[in-house]
This record gives structure tokens, C-alpha cells and sequence, in this order.
């Protein structure tokens, strides 16, 4: 079980570097359609959380899952819940503010949803 989490931390930690690496590249290398675009998402005031681009965060949840190797698994818990509920909250911004959704940030909030459900 903890090689799972440590492949979804590698997972997630990648998916939010390319979502931190978007918001640099003008056209995003992520346009899909008219409905999966990162570049809007991660273009828009929402990308940022008091100054720290959301794909910062993204990471640092991500790379919490390491701690199942020290055996911190309430604290991973903690920190993989607090990442779904983030990502809960931007997926709401994503479906009804902005009408456009991140495949990068849907990836690391079901990354997130793998990790609550597996330790809960």
C-alpha cells in the first residue's frame, strides 16, 4: 500500500509541475477543446492562493505522501484531505466560474481522492 501512495505522490507531484510550468507557456501546451484548456485555468486569478500558484500547493500535498514511508499516517491523511477539499474547491471554480477544466488539476484532485480513500 505505501509504494501505491508513493507512485500517486510521483504521479501528482508531476501533473502539478506541468500546471505550475503552464502559467509560463502563452499558448498552453494543454489547449484540448474549448473545455479542457490549462492555460485559461491557470491564467486565471484563481491560479494564485495568497501569492503561491496553486501548482506549488498541488506539490507540496502531493509530496506529503512520502510520509506514509515514515509511517505519518494520520498526518498523510490529514494533508491528503486537506488537498481533496482544495481540490474540491477549484473544481468548483473550474465547472462554474470558469467553464474550462485543468486536465492537470483533475488528475491531482483524483490523486487526492485515491489518497483520502485509501487511508481513511
Amino acid at each position: 500500500m505505501r509504494w501505491l501512495l508513493i507512485v500517486l505522490a510521483v504521479v501528482g507531484i508531476v501533473a502539478s509541475s506541468l500546471a505550475l510550468r503552464d502559467i509560463t507557456y502563452r499558448p498552453s501546451p494543454c489547449s484540448i477543446n474549448e473545455r479542457w484548456n490549462c492555460g485559461i485555468v491557470n491564467h486565471s486569478p484563481y491560479a494564485m492562493l495568497f501569492g503561491i500558484p496553486v501548482g506549488v500547493i498541488g506539490i507540496a500535498e502531493s509530496a506529503a505522501r512520502v510520509l506514509a514511508f515514515m509511517k505519518l499516517y494520520r498526518v498523510m491523511l490529514v494533508a491528503a484531505m486537506g488537498g481533496l477539499g482544495f481540490a474540491l474547491h477549484l473544481a468548483h471554480i473550474e465547472s462554474t466560474v470558469l467553464g474550462v477544466w485543468c486536465i492537470y488539476c483533475y488528475i491531482v484532485g483524483v490523486i487526492s481522492l485515491r489518497g483520502c480513500w485509501l487511508w481513511a
